[in-house]
Formats: structure tokens, C-alpha cells, sequence
């Protein structure tokens, strides 16, 4: 079997240590298992920087996208109104899980490239006080834009909305002080800033909001309420959970704080990234986002001319070890490198290497 760095926004390449853990075969109903669960919440608590008398945290099978929809079946009544804050496909996707759920909403978009303004979700709220909820993704991987959660949370608090923010590739990599912005959930996966694999996702949420929640969910499966409900008796997931993924998981964060925390995991991606624009710049890659607004999680980069073919770019660097991303942008022609995961200086600068090799021998 070939190995290769993914470079993508996840799943992501994790360590040999990872990997191993889930050599080992558990079961559901072990008291074992079950202790490594509530550590597993109690760590992500230390993470969010959030004690345990005011939030929770409730782990739920399935993708990101499962953990998402978990928070809009259960946080919002037929009484309620989000205002979905979209600027990429992740925000659009909360969109289209509004309308199959049958929520009422109301969905503020804006260019890919752009932040939403302040004053113009001012009007918004102040025009429609139906508004109940406001949605946001923070790290919309479509372009690597990274949304100011700041601005977003001042606003959801002066005006009184619950607020639902999508960390689903930023936490973990990325200081989010979820108490301190007031933030009343806050959802992501296994797969991303933390390292581990795929198989679930987690949501950090405030204890008093998540207990007028009973009843609320539509679905059985994905009701985040009645998961924690019996997550808190012991540690025991509702139905079978991914053992194997949650074991790599308890191992992943382990690693991070050995890493030296989300300080220096965010240095670390930062610098990846940095030295990944910097150097596709100058043949010829230019970045989709602007400086000020890239994450340090994943850059999208315009084709460089109309010649450029992304298959076969594609199959030159996985061939070389590394494997990109396509683009998700229908107006403009693109494709898109992640600098997350068990990534370093040494691979960004290899793969730098690659692409310039390619760039001269396709100019010849």
C-alpha cells in the first residue's frame, strides 16, 4: 500500500501512534471504553476553555455533516427562526438541511470571498424579530475563508439569539474561547484539527440551552438531547458507536497537548501555510482568498492559466507522495492544498518543490 501526505481539510494524514490504537478491538458496554468517552468530553471541555457547570459535550456517530444536523433538529423548535449565514457549499449545505428538516429560516449570503458586514446583519436582525437562532460556518473550506466569529458573537449576545457556530475545521486548530464569546454551540468532527479518523463528530453546548431542548428533534438517531441524556449516566453512547475511531480520537488528543496545545498547533499550521502561498506565488498560483481573511487550515489557488489541467497536476503530486483537493467554486476555475493533519515544514517545502517542478516542466 503506498502512503501519502493528504492534503486535504480531512480526513487528513495522523500519526503511526493514532493508527495503532486502533489495532485493538473494544466494546460498547465496557467500563473502559466508557471512561475513555468522558475523557474524551472532559478534554474537549479544557479545549473550548469551558467549564463543566455551564457547557456539555455530546459526541455523536456519523461525519461532521451527521453532528451539524444533530444541532438543528434538536436546538429549534417549529416556533423558532435561524438566520443561516452562508458564503461557501458548508453554509449552503445548513441551508439545505434547514429546508429537509422544515425549519423556518432565513439565509443571509454573501460572495465566497467576502465576510458578512456587520451593519448589514444589524439590519437584518433589526428589520425581522422572528429571528430566533443565528448559523455560521468559521472556517468555510469551500475557500479557506475564515468568518469573524467575534463580530457574529457580539452580535447573536447584544441581540439575544442562540447561536450555532460550525468549527468543523477550525477547532482544535485555532484558539476558540467558546465561554468567553459566548457561543451556545459549538459543533465539529474527529477528523480534522484534532488528527484522529472519521466516524463521529462532537458538540460543545451550553448546559441550560440543551435542556429546553427535550422533544425538539424530529429524528431519533441524530436527537443531540436525548445522546447526552444518556451520554452523562456513565459514559454510554445511545446506539453502537465507532470504538475503534473514538479510541484514536481519546489518542489524538493526547497528542495535541503533547504537541504543546492549540497554541502550537496553530503555529504550526500557520507556518505551513504561509510558506505554501508564499512560495506558489511566485510561479504563478494565486490564492482565491486575500491574506487577511485566509485560515491557516486550507488555501484555494486559481488555475494559472487556461491550459492548466488539475487531473493531470493531480496525478504528478500523488504520483510524488502528496494528494490535493479539487476546487468547490462554480465561478472560478480552482483546486485546493490543506496544511493540516501530521503535516510539517519539510513536507510543505517538498511539495512546494513538486509544483515548481511541474510548473517548468509544463512551460517547456
Amino acid at each position: 500500500m503506498d502512503h501519502y501526505k493528504l492534503l486535504t481539510p480531512g480526513p487528513l494524514t495522523t500519526t503511526s501512534t493514532v493508527k495503532e490504537t486502533m489495532l485493538f478491538d473494544r466494546c460498547t458496554w465496557d467500563y473502559d471504553y466508557k471512561v475513555i468517552t468522558q475523557k474524551i468530553r472532559t478534554q474537549l471541555l479544557e479545549l473550548a476553555g469551558a467549564a463543566e457547570d455551564e457547557y456539555t459535550v455530546v459526541l455523536m456517530q456519523g461525519s461532521g455533516t451527521f453532528a451539524v444536523e444533530s444541532v438543528m433538529q434538536t436546538a429549534m423548535t417549529n416556533k423558532d427562526k435561524a438566520l443561516i449565514i452562508t458564503n461557501g457549499a458548508y453554509g449552503e449545505r445548513i441551508v439545505k438541511m434547514a429546508k429537509c428538516i422544515g425549519l423556518n429560516f432565513r439565509e443571509f449570503r454573501v460572495d465566497y470571498n467576502e465576510y458578512p458586514k456587520e451593519e448589514e446583519l444589524k439590519a437584518v436582525l433589526e428589520e425581522d424579530q422572528e429571528i430566533t437562532h443565528m448559523v455560521m460556518v468559521h472556517c468555510e473550506t469551500t475557500t479557506g475563508i475564515l468568518n469573524p466569529v467575534d463580530m457574529v458573537s457580539r452580535l447573536a449576545n447584544d441581540y439575544g439569539k442562540t447561536l450555532i457556530i460550525d468549527a468543523m475545521s477550525s477547532f482544535g486548530g485555532m484558539d476558540i474561547n467558546v465561554p468567553l464569546l459566548g457561543i451556545d454551540y459549538v459543533i465539529s468532527s474527529a477528523n480534522k484539527c484534532i488528527q484522529g479518523v472519521p466516524g463521529f463528530g462532537f458538540v460543545i453546548a451550553k448546559r441550560e440551552k440543551l435542556l429546553a431542548c427535550e422533544g425538539n428533534s424530529r429524528s431519533l438517531s441524530l436527537d443531540l438531547y436525548d445522546q447526552w441524556v444518556e451520554m452523562e449516566k456513565d459514559g454510554k453512547w445511545r446506539y453502537t458507536s465507532p470504538t475503534h475511531v473514538v479510541a484514536a480520537f481519546s489518542k489524538a488528543l493526547d497528542e495535541l497537548k503533547e504537541e504543546g496545545g492549540i497554541q502550537a498547533r496553530f503555529a504550526r499550521y500557520q507556518n505551513n501555510n504561509r510558506i505554501l502561498r508564499e512560495r506558489l506565488e511566485r510561479v504563478g498560483f494565486h490564492a482565491y482568498i486575500t491574506a487577511d481573511k485566509q485560515s491557516p487550515i486550507i488555501t484555494t489557488f486559481v488555475f494559472p492559466n487556461e491550459q492548466f489541467n488539475f487531473e493531470e497536476f493531480y496525478t504528478y503530486a500523488k504520483e510524488r507522495g502528496f494528494v490535493l483537493y479539487p476546487g468547490k467554486l462554480t465561478d472560478v476555475d480552482t483546486f485546493r492544498i490543506g496544511n493540516i493533519g501530521e503535516v510539517y515544514e519539510e513536507d510543505i517545502q517538498a511539495l512546494c518543490e513538486i509544483i515548481e517542478e511541474y510548473m517548468g516542466v509544463m512551460a517547456k
